[in-house]
């Protein structure tokens, strides 16, 4: 079982910035792919990015050009760097990771609030 501590949520102003970190409790090398979801009240967890153990990203239309999704081997994290933010921005954020055997892991979430 991987743990996985997702850090950096809180609140911000429209138009702000934020950088979510996952710390991973092992090598990252050993995983398929990495990232980030997102669940707001009353709705279904969705994808916002994903970066691949060769390095291909994939983005949720809605983020594409503000997020960047990216990792620190050495650190077994991944970031989601979040620019202007936006109040439909808010959400859970969950860290999620799948190894290579095809389990999935998923963080404890962090909360984002951008308000207006």
């Amino acid at each position: 079982q991987v743990q996985l501590v997702e850090s950096g949520g809180g609140l911000v102003q429209a138009g702000g910035s934020l950088r979510l970190s996952c710390a991973a409790s092992a090598n990252i090398l050993h995983f398929n792919d990495m990232g980030w979801y997102r669940q707001a009240p009353g709705k279904q967890r969705d994808l916002v990015a994903t970066i691949s153990r060769g390095g291909s990203t994939n983005y949720a239309d809605s983020v594409k050009g503000r997020f960047t999704i990216s990792r620190d081997y050495a650190k077994n994290t991944v970031y989601l760097q979040m620019n202007s933010l936006k109040p439909d921005d808010t959400a859970v954020y969950y860290c999620r990771v799948m190894l290579v055997s095809g389990l999935l892991s998923w963080g404890q979430g962090t909360q984002v609030t951008v308000s207006s």
